[in-house]
């Protein structure tokens, strides 16, 4: 089995071992050293990476037999290895978990939510709780309970145990391991079983920032970061506030009733567009009707767009046809779309146009027997489509 060394001293940055088995893991060359600092995904905590000797360690995990599997870059030469721990990421990686420790029994105090599950994640971190509807002020309070604990700069321990006596040590939860039990002792706030990495001093994590919760699985998922990612979080959130300040020459407490004044602008001026264009178009089919050829069928448009979405040309057909006795057939080259469209009082299916027009030249497209489009229409046909789509309904029963 190899020697656990991140148990013993989780701030260990270099460390010297021997390599004592070779693998084959994820198509990659992988060892087992005889002991290692190297921490493997494991409780929701992602592995370390770093070096051993000048060779990249990708990925570390722990096998059934509790050996440490380190998957190296490439192969490496002889037996004995130095090993070292890329740092920022081993401590970010203490941060969040310990700042979860801490958030979690905050929960309990604030609002008897228990922690169901923690996942470090690359950006930030969530924690799922065993309650339905928390308040944004629960939310407020265990965050600021959690941040006094921080600025407090409580020592955190490490103890060890067993099965036996975890109880009378009053643990936030229970552990299911067998022998030495592991405990993390965050000093007179909150005690639970992890074989995580953690700060020594709840002060190292500086800061815990709650940024956000939904609902999830019955239960609620908090997303937060600490340490430096909450740093990072402030500096971005902070530079974009000053750049929305800059934008619309205001103090950064007016920006949010500012963005509502402008969101209700946009919404009034989206309506009055949408009726500007309702009335264009109105415009213009009722130039396209009078300008319209008159068969034994109907009175019909035929007309190809380009740079024209097929929205406005079915909107613009609706309001040729809601004139009786019209026909509309209506393409877009550039799209390679077609629309047509019957009024209410003649006969023939648009539907059944499309699709025999579809069988004769390509394409494909359906609708409604008063309205149909097609798409995919090759380029070299789409006259054709139109002189057949138009022939169908010259045949059609009256």
């Amino acid at each position: 089995m190899t020697k656990h060394l991140y148990y013993e001293d989780s701030y260990l940055r270099e460390f010297s071992a021997t390599v004592i088995d070779r693998h084959t893991v994820e198509k990659r060359p992988a060892v087992i050293l005889d002991q290692t600092a190297f921490y493997p995904e494991s409780g929701g905590q992602p592995f370390d990476t770093g070096y051993l000797n000048d060779v990249r360690v990708l990925k570390v995990v722990e096998d059934n037999s509790a050996h440490i599997v380190h998957i190296l870059e490439r192969e490496i030469a002889g037996s004995q290895v130095l090993g070292r721990i890329d740092w920022d990421r081993r401590f970010d990686h203490m941060q969040q978990h310990t700042g979860q420790h801490i958030l979690s029994q905050a929960f309990i105090a604030v609002a008897q939510a228990k922690t169901l599950s923690f996942h470090l994640g690359q950006d930030s971190s969530t924690i799922d709780l065993e309650i339905e509807q928390p308040s944004p002020g629960q939310m407020d309070e265990a965050q600021a309970l959690a941040a006094t604990i921080v600025f407090q700069n409580r020592p955190v321990h490490v103890l060890t145990t067993d099965r036996e006596s975890l109880r009378s040590l009053g643990v936030r939860k229970e552990s299911q391991r067998e022998g030495e039990i592991r405990i993390i002792d965050v000093e007179s706030f909150d005690r639970s079983p992890c074989g995580g990495t953690h700060v020594r001093n709840t002060g190292e994590i500086g800061l815990i920032c709650i940024l956000g919760f939904e609902r999830y699985k019955g239960g609620t998922r908090v997303e937060f970061v600490a340490g430096n990612r909450a740093l990072r979080s402030f500096q971005r959130d902070h530079a974009l506030l000053k750049r929305l300040s800059r934008l619309h020459s205001a103090v950064p407490d007016a920006i949010p009733e500012l963005m509502e004044k402008l969101l209700q602008e946009r919404m009034s001026l989206s309506r009055e567009i949408e009726n500007l264009r309702d009335q264009v178009l109105d415009v213009e089919a009722k130039e396209l009707v009078g300008s319209s050829e008159q068969t034994a069928y109907a009175a019909t448009v035929r007309k190809i767009y380009s740079a024209r979405s097929l929205e406005s040309v079915k909107t613009l057909a609706q309001k040729v046809v809601a004139r009786p006795g019209t026909l509309a057939i209506l393409a877009i080259s550039d799209a390679l779309q077609v629309v047509v469209a019957r009024s209410k009082d003649l006969p023939g299916s648009c539907n059944d146009a499309v699709k025999h027009a579809a069988s004769e030249f390509g394409g494909k497209g359906g609708g409604r027997p008063e309205l149909a489009q097609a798409g995919g229409v090759p380029a070299d046909s789409l006259d054709s489509w139109m002189v057949a789509l138009e022939k169908y309904f010259l045949t059609a029963e009256k």
